[in-house]
């Protein structure tokens, strides 16, 4: 358990630190309210330094995969455990594929906005890119499987009452982010779970780092 301890621990602590890196020099998320022209301008500026920011915050993703695996030994029920294995393992594959398309296809679309293409075909590619592999692959599949996850984990994992409860709430609040732009509020998004997901996060975040902690105590 003390591999799962230390993943558990890092896992969160590296995510952050790459959020927290493109929140400084990309503006990230609020950059993605901007207009398309703007958002590859600043992307470009950032070179090639950004797209390897990008490159690790993906990778910060993928660390989840081990994380799911290794946590299935805390749930007794077999059944269950694979469960929450696969659920997990789905979790930090979909947010990895939504992260690496600014690594893979906007440097692309940056160089051809800067290079004069047509302008309302490069923002029809970047918006198509960035609804399907973001909005739905990455934000709905992911905040959908990593709550999931959660709540698995917190409800049969034997964790103590402190940490199960606010495992399940934390599931629960990331699973009901992920219908931020679904049905009626797919143009303009949910503003509840436009609150709900930053929260939620970084409350799972904490949970993570709580749960690591439990176990290397233990």
């Amino acid at each position: 358990m003390i591999a799962l301890a230390v993943l558990l621990i890092a896992t969160p602590l590296l995510f952050n630190a790459g959020y927290a890196g493109l929140a400084v020099r990309f503006d990230y998320p609020g950059i993605l309210r901007r207009p398309t022209g703007e958002i590859l301008e600043r992307f470009r500026a950032g070179g090639t330094g950004l797209v390897l920011l990008w490159f690790a915050f993906a990778w910060s993703a993928l660390l989840f995969i081990p994380v799911a695996v290794l946590a299935g030994g805390l749930i007794a029920d077999p059944g269950l455990a694979a469960l929450a294995v696969a659920v997990g393992v789905i979790a930090g594959t979909v947010q990895a594929l939504g992260l690496l398309r600014w690594v893979f296809v906007v440097p692309f679309l940056a160089r051809e906005h800067a290079a004069g293409a047509d302008r309302p075909t490069v923002d029809l590619v970047f918006q198509v890119q960035h609804r399907y592999l973001g909005v739905a692959v990455g934000e709905h599949l992911g905040y959908l499987t990593t709550g999931a996850w959660t709540i698995l984990v917190a409800a049969a994992g034997g964790l103590p009452l402190w940490l199960a409860i606010p495992g399940i709430v934390i599931g629960a609040m990331l699973a009901l982010g992920s219908l931020e732009f679904v049905g009626p509020f797919e143009q303009r998004g949910w503003s509840v779970a436009g609150v709900l997901v930053p929260i939620g996060y970084t409350l799972w975040s904490l949970w993570l780092i709580a749960l690591g902690v439990l176990l290397l105590v233990r």
